[in-house]
C-alpha cells in the first residue's frame, strides 16, 4: 500500500504541473487578461515613478494648461499616484474585511454567522455614496488615507456575501469533513482547506473593488468633501468645474482625468473578465473569449460548409446516375 501510495504521488505531481502550464498558457492567449494588465501595469508605473520623471517645461506642455497657466499633464501624473493609491488601499482593507466576515460566518454558522449577515445586509442597504459622503464631511483629517479607510468600511459587504456564500458550499466537500474529522483546528481548516479555493472569488472581489474606491474617491475630491489641495482625477475635475471649463470649452482640462478612470476601469474590468474565463470551468471548456476558441468555431464552420457541398455534390450525382448507377 505504501508502494502504491509512493507510486502515484509522482503521478498527481506531473498532473499538477501540466494543469498549472496549461493554465498559464490560457492566460497568456486570453486578449482580455492581457489588455487589462497592461493597462493597469502602465498607470501604476506612472503612478510610481511619473510624479519623479515629470518637469515642469513651459516648452513641453502636452496638455495645455489651465487658466493660471498651471501645467495640466503634470497635474494629471500627480493625480495618478493618489488614485491609484487610494483605489489599492481601500480595496486591500475592504477585501481583508470581506474575507474574514466571510470566512468566519459561512463556516462557522449559527448564532454568529446570523449576526455577522444582518451586518453585512445592514451595509448592503444603505446606499454606499451617500453614506461616503456623510463620513467624509465629519472627518478631521481629510487625507488620503482616511478616505481610503472610509471607502473600506462602506465597501466590503458585497464582497463579504459572495465569499460567505462560496464557504458554505466549500464547508459540505469531502476533503473539509475530512480535515474536521481528523482533528484539525477550526483556524487551520480556514486557511489551508478553505481559502485557497477561494482564490479566484478574493481576486474577483479586490478588482472590482479598486473600480468603486477610484470611482468614489474621484466623486467625494469633485464634491470637494476631500483635501483639494492634494491631486488627484477627482480634484482635477473639482477645479475645472470651479474654473467654468466646460462653459468655456477647455476640454483639454476635464477629459484627461476623466478618460483616466475609465480606463482604469475598464483595464480592471478586462481582468475581472479574463480571470472568469481562465478559472470557470463552464468558460473554460467552451472556450469563451479566446483566440483558440475562435479559430476553432471557424475550422468548425469551414467543415460544416464543406459536408453541405459534398452532400450536395452527391446528391446531384445520384440523380444524374439514377437508382442503377448506369446513368439516363
Amino acid at each position: 500500500m505504501a508502494v502504491q501510495a509512493s507510486q502515484a504521488a509522482p503521478e498527481l505531481t506531473t498532473a499538477d504541473r501540466d494543469g498549472g502550464q496549461s493554465r498559464l498558457r490560457s492566460a497568456l492567449h486570453s486578449g482580455k487578461l492581457m489588455a487589462g494588465t497592461v493597462i493597469t501595469a502602465i498607470f501604476v508605473l506612472v503612478a510610481i515613478f511619473g510624479p519623479m520623471v515629470v518637469r515642469t517645461d513651459p516648452s513641453a506642455l502636452w496638455l495645455g494648461t489651465t487658466q493660471t497657466g498651471q501645467d495640466i499633464f503634470a497635474q494629471l501624473v500627480d493625480s495618478t499616484r493618489i488614485s491609484m493609491l487610494v483605489g489599492f488601499v481601500a480595496s486591500a482593507i475592504a477585501t481583508a474585511l470581506s474575507v474574514i466576515i466571510g470566512l468566519i460566518g459561512g463556516y462557522a454558522g449559527g448564532v454568529l454567522d446570523e449576526v455577522l449577515s444582518v451586518l453585512s445586509n445592514v451595509f448592503l442597504v444603505i446606499p454606499a455614496l451617500p453614506l461616503v459622503i456623510v463620513l467624509a464631511g465629519y472627518l478631521p483629517n481629510k487625507g488620503s488615507l482616511s478616505v481610503a479607510v472610509v471607502i473600506s468600511v462602506t465597501g466590503w459587504a458585497w464582497g463579504a456575501r459572495v465569499i460567505r456564500a462560496q464557504t458554505l458550499s466549500i464547508r459540505k466537500r469531502d476533503y473539509v469533513e475530512a480535515a474536521r474529522a481528523s482533528g484539525e483546528s477550526f483556524l487551520r481548516i480556514l486557511l489551508w482547506e478553505i481559502l485557497p479555493n477561494e482564490g479566484t472569488i478574493i481576486a474577483a472581489t479586490f478588482l472590482g473593488t479598486v473600480v468603486f474606491a477610484i470611482l468614489t474617491q474621484a466623486s467625494i475630491a469633485f464634491l470637494g468633501l476631500s483635501d483639494v489641495s492634494s491631486w488627484s482625477w477627482g480634484t482635477m475635475l473639482y477645479w475645472a468645474e470651479a474654473s467654468n471649463a466646460l462653459l468655456l470649452g477647455a476640454w483639454w482640462w476635464f477629459v484627461p482625468p476623466g478618460l483616466a478612470i475609465g480606463l482604469v476601469g475598464t483595464a480592471l474590468a478586462l481582468m475581472n473578465f479574463g480571470i472568469d474565463e481562465l478559472v470557470n470551468p463552464r468558460l473554460r471548456a467552451a472556450g469563451i473569449g479566446t483566440k483558440a476558441s475562435a479559430r476553432k468555431l471557424l475550422r468548425d464552420s469551414r467543415r460544416d460548409q464543406a459536408e453541405e457541398r459534398h452532400e450536395a455534390a452527391g446528391g446531384g450525382l445520384s440523380r444524374l446516375t439514377g437508382r442503377s448507377g448506369r446513368g439516363r
